[in-house]
């Protein structure tokens, strides 16, 4: 009976610890976190993973700290929930910032729980995703809180390309503590609830004389739309964790691994007649290559990065014949399609990132060429474009690409070409693929001739047709092997996943090194 009794208490008190762990923030600030429309930090991770799947880890560890009274509370798990689970069946491990405990503040045991569920997490070889709310480093443990965010962040940079890393800020990220999320793969953030900034507006205010809000600093929006650090944003926190989840589903466990394969339910072969007449015959006529892109792949199904930075540039991922491929692709709507420095800085992520997971490329060509101007050669314009074209061609995962209509320059070598070892070129008949477009080839060739002509207007259109007719045409590649095939717009999806599965096996050596120099 004594041993029965014992153990009931045992029970009893386990049962009781659970229950303070449970509810270890304040219930004055667990009623302000809900009145302003947030999920609690154990209820975030189980949303993210799929039901009943949550498996809580160092749910009774407490801080140590003496200083400041603060052995007069201290809760269990501090102020971060960790622990793993699946999303689609798939095993991930995840951290959730708490900002009802200590207003979420980084203290020694709290860096300490979020470096075990990542070195677990490298060494099981699963994504990490971490959910952000914290008002950052714990000002009563001093360094000790500066020391765990390096820690931190050492395990960003060593499971950078070996594992997806994602990022969901749902409340503030300051300071120091912003430079976790920006080595991850992708960073989430909620409208109007969340933000990320190294300083505030008040040090803004100060050091600057600036006056600017939380939000116009570093808020969602400003980070979807002009710094380009934010890849995705939501309405709300549910959306936001939809997001995630869908996100996981287009990547691997790791790098080992390819993604995984859905079974498409969109036939093969199915032909698109639709985009036999999509490219106007105005070749200064705009369209939308995202109409292209929903052709083409499964379903219609894309799942846009970045869609409100550089939109002149569109990338994202999706499916064709079931695997998982990422698109990237000129949009003549916005700027024409040309490559800028934020375009070519924002596609170079992407493909790096999908070479790093095994994540096939597909890219669909118009490009006029690189913006020209001051703002952009001052700007840096051939450091960066020189990212994306230093992407692709150390890209060794299957690389295909269309080019719709125009390929000029400098940047059609950019662009996915065969010379920098793309593995199969399609081209419609539409493509133009030629040093310049005709008006400007004709007007440097032809110069001399034009200013002695009798009717240089008449002329220069003789020779911008006789040009258009020779080059600015995709025969003159095919006839080298630069285009592998100019096909029927229509037949754009069966051609490419019969390409696609035919890569699928690709391997492609590299000469040993330790490291590339790409030009940051």
């Amino acid at each position: 009976m004594a041993t029965e009794d014992g153990t009931r208490a045992k029970l009893e008190r386990l049962q009781a610890l659970r229950g303070e762990a449970l509810h270890a923030g304040t219930a004055g600030a667990v009623e302000r976190h809900r009145a302003a429309g947030k999920l609690l930090a154990r209820e975030r991770a189980e949303r993210l993973l799929d039901p009943g799947s949550f498996v809580e880890l160092d749910r009774y560890v407490r801080h140590r700290t003496a200083e400041f009274g603060m052995l007069e509370r201290r809760p269990y798990g501090d102020a971060v929930v960790t622990g793993y689970g699946t999303v689609f069946g798939r095993r991930v491990f995840v951290f959730s910032q708490d900002f009802t405990v200590f207003g979420g503040s980084l203290s020694e045991v709290f860096a300490e729980k979020i470096c075990k569920v990542m070195d677990l997490a490298l060494k099981y070889g699963c994504p990490v995703i971490g959910i952000n709310d914290s008002g950052g480093a714990r000002i009563q443990e001093g360094v000790v809180s500066l020391a765990g965010y390096a820690e931190i962040f050492w395990r960003n940079v060593q499971s950078s390309g070996v594992i997806p890393q994602l990022s969901l800020v749902m409340g503030p990220c300051a300071g120091g503590a912003v430079y976790s999320p920006a080595i991850t793969d992708f960073v989430l953030m909620v409208e109007g609830s969340s933000y990320m900034f190294i300083t505030g507006p008040d040090v803004v205010k100060t050091v600057t004389g600036e006056e600017v809000s939380f939000e116009e600093l570093g808020g969602a929006v400003t980070h979807a739309s002009r710094s380009g650090v934010a890849h995705f944003i939501a309405p709300d926190e549910e959306a936001c964790l939809d997001d995630a989840r869908l996100l996981l589903s287009y990547l691997p466990q790791n790098n080992l691994e390819p993604p995984s394969f859905a079974a498409p339910t969109d036939p093969i072969d199915r032909e698109s007649p639709e985009l036999d007449s999509l490219v106007p015959d105005n070749p200064n006529k705009p369209y939308d290559m995202k109409a292209v892109i929903g052709r083409v792949v499964d379903d219609g199904h894309f799942l846009e990065v970045h869609e409100r930075f550089a939109q002149n540039l569109v990338c994202g991922f999706a499916r064709l014949g079931g695997h998982a491929v990422g698109v990237v692709g000129n949009q003549p709507r916005s700027l024409a399609g040309v490559l800028d420095i934020d375009s070519s800085v924002k596609a170079a992520r992407f493909v790096r990132t999908c070479d790093a997971f095994n994540v096939p490329l597909v890219t669909f060509v118009d490009v006029p060429g690189f913006l020209p101007g001051t703002a952009q050669e001052w700007g840096g314009i051939i450091r960066h474009g020189a990212k994306l074209l230093y992407a692709y061609a150390e890209a060794t995962v299957p690389k295909l690409a269309v080019i719709t209509r125009k390929a000029y320059g400098g940047a059609y070598d950019v662009m996915s070409s065969k010379h920098i070892r793309a593995d199969f070129n399609l081209a419609w008949p539409t493509a133009e693929v030629a040093v310049m477009g005709p008006e400007g080839a004709v007007n440097i060739v032809f110069r001399k001739e034009l200013e002695a002509a009798e009717d240089p207007d008449a002329r220069r259109a003789e020779l911008i047709d006789d040009y258009r007719e020779r080059f600015a045409n995709p025969y003159a590649a095919a006839e080298r092997g630069y285009v592998d095939e100019v096909i029927e717009p229509r037949r754009t999806r069966p051609v490419l996943i019969d390409a696609l599965e035919t890569a699928l096996t690709k391997r492609e050596p590299r000469p040993e090194r330790k490291h590339g120099n790409i030009p940051l």
